[in-house]
C-alpha cells in the first residue's frame, strides 16, 4: 500500500488553524506567534510532513542553504574540534528545512583567499563564518550583503553578530583553579598573536595571575602552533619549567603532556596541565585533562537562531553573544597545598 503524502492541509486540519497559518509557520513568515509557530513545526514533523523546497525556493526566491566557511587548518583532522561543531549546524539547520554547505578556504588569517562558489553564484542565503579569518578577508565577505554571523571568532567590525564560547572568563577560571591548588609558578601554552579566542584565553590566564600578585615570565610564554595554525607536535620549552601550563586547547595539552613524559617528567606529579575544549583529547590523555567545556552545541544554537532571525528580518541585530564555559576537573593537576 502507497503510503499518503501528508499535506499542509492534513496539518491544518490537524492543528484546526488555516493552511494559509500552516504555510506561513513552515515558512518562517511573519503573521504567526512564536508559540503557535513551534507548535505547527513539531506536529508536521511528526505527521511526517515534507517540504517541497524546490517549489518553495521558487516562490521566495531563497535557496534555503546557508554556506559555513571555515579555514582548512582548523578541519585538517577528522578529530578536529571543528567538525564537531559543523555537525550541529548541520543538524540544527536541517530541523528547520534548511542546508548547511561547507565552504573550506585555504588558511584561518591571511587576506588573499578567493570567495567561495557559493557565494559568488549566489547559492547561498547566509552565511556563519566558523574559526577565524582576517578583517580584510570578512570585508570581502561582507560585501556580497549576505545575513552572516561569527562563530568562535570576532573581529575589528561592529556591524556584525558574533557568537562566542567566554575564552577569557573560562581561562580565568581555569588559571584561578591552579592557583586554588598551591601553584605560583604557571606557564602558557599558545599563540597569542594567532587567533581570538587564544588571546582571550592568555589575557584571562594573565587577569588570575595579576588579582594573585604572581608573576608573569616571559620565557613561561610558549608558542603552541606554526603561522598557518597547525599544532607543534613538540614546544620549544624552557630550561626551568613552572609547576603547571595552561594550555590553549586540549589537542596542545595533549600534546605537551607527551613531550614532559617522553622527559622523563610525571603528569601532575611533577608538572601539572590543563587543557580547553573538553574535547576529545582530553580523555585520550593519560591522565585525563582538566580542561573547560566550552558547549560548543549551545554555541552552534546560537548561531543558527540568529542566522534564521537575520533571513526573516533584515534589520535584526543581536550583537555579540557569549556562551559560558564550565570546569572539568580530572587528574591533570596536582594539589600542592
Amino acid at each position: 500500500m502507497v503510503k499518503k503524502t501528508v499535506t499542509m492541509s492534513d496539518v491544518a486540519k490537524a492543528m484546526n488553524v488555516s493552511t494559509v497559518t500552516v504555510s506561513k509557520a513552515l515558512g518562517d513568515r511573519e503573521g504567526v506567534s512564536e508559540t503557535l509557530r513551534e507548535r505547527i513545526k513539531q506536529k508536521a514533523t511528526e505527521m511526517g510532513y515534507r517540504m517541497n523546497r524546490g517549489g518553495r525556493a521558487l516562490k521566495d526566491g531563497l535557496t534555503y542553504n546557508i554556506g559555513i566557511v571555515v579555514a582548512k587548518c582548523f578541519i585538517s583532522e577528522p578529530s578536529a574540534f571543528y567538525w564537531i561543531m559543523y555537525k550541529y549546524l548541520v543538524e540544527l539547520l536541517q530541523r528547520q528545512n534548511y542546508y548547511g554547505m561547507l565552504e573550506v578556504v585555504e588558511d584561518g588569517t591571511g587576506g588573499s583567499r578567493e570567495i567561495p562558489n557559493s557565494v559568488r553564484d549566489k547559492k547561498v542565503d547566509g552565511l556563519i563564518l566558523l574559526g577565524q579569518f582576517s578583517d580584510e578577508y570578512i570585508d570581502k565577505i561582507m560585501s556580497f550583503y549576505l545575513p552572516t554571523v561569527f562563530l568562535d571568532f570576532y573581529g575589528s567590525r561592529e556591524d556584525t553578530e558574533t557568537v562566542l564560547s567566554d575564552s577569557f572568563y573560562g581561562a580565568y577560571i581555569l588559571t584561578s583553579h591552579i592557583i586554588s591548588n598551591g601553584h605560583r609558578k604557571i606557564g602558557f601554552l599558545g599563540n597569542i598573536n594567532s587567533i581570538s579566542s587564544i588571546q582571550d584565553r592568555y589575557l584571562g590566564f594573565y587577569k588570575a595571575l595579576l588579582e594573585n600578585h604572581l608573576q608573569l615570565r616571559p620565557d613561561w610564554i610558549i608558542g603552541d602552533r606554526s603561522p598557518d595554525g597547525e599544532i607543534y607536535k613538540t614546544f620549544a620549552l624552557p630550561q626551568e619549567l613552572p609547576t603547571a601550563f595552561v594550555c590553549s586547547c586540549d589537542e596542545a595539552a595533549f600534546r605537551l603532556v607527551t613531550q614532559l613524559q617522553s622527559m622523563g617528567l610525571k603528569v601532575p606529579d611533577d608538572v601539572s596541565v590543563v587543557g580547553y575544549d573538553n574535547h576529545v583529547y582530553s580523555t585520550m590523555c593519560q591522565p585525563h585533562l582538566t580542561t573547560i567545556d566550552v558547549n560548543s552545541q549551545a554555541m552552534a544554537s546560537e548561531a543558527v537562531d540568529i542566522i534564521l532571525h537575520k533571513l526573516r528580518d533584515g534589520s535584526y541585530k543581536r550583537g555579540r553573544t557569549l556562551v559560558a564555559g564550565k570546569l572539568i576537573r580530572r587528574d591533570s593537576v596536582k594539589d600542592l597545598n
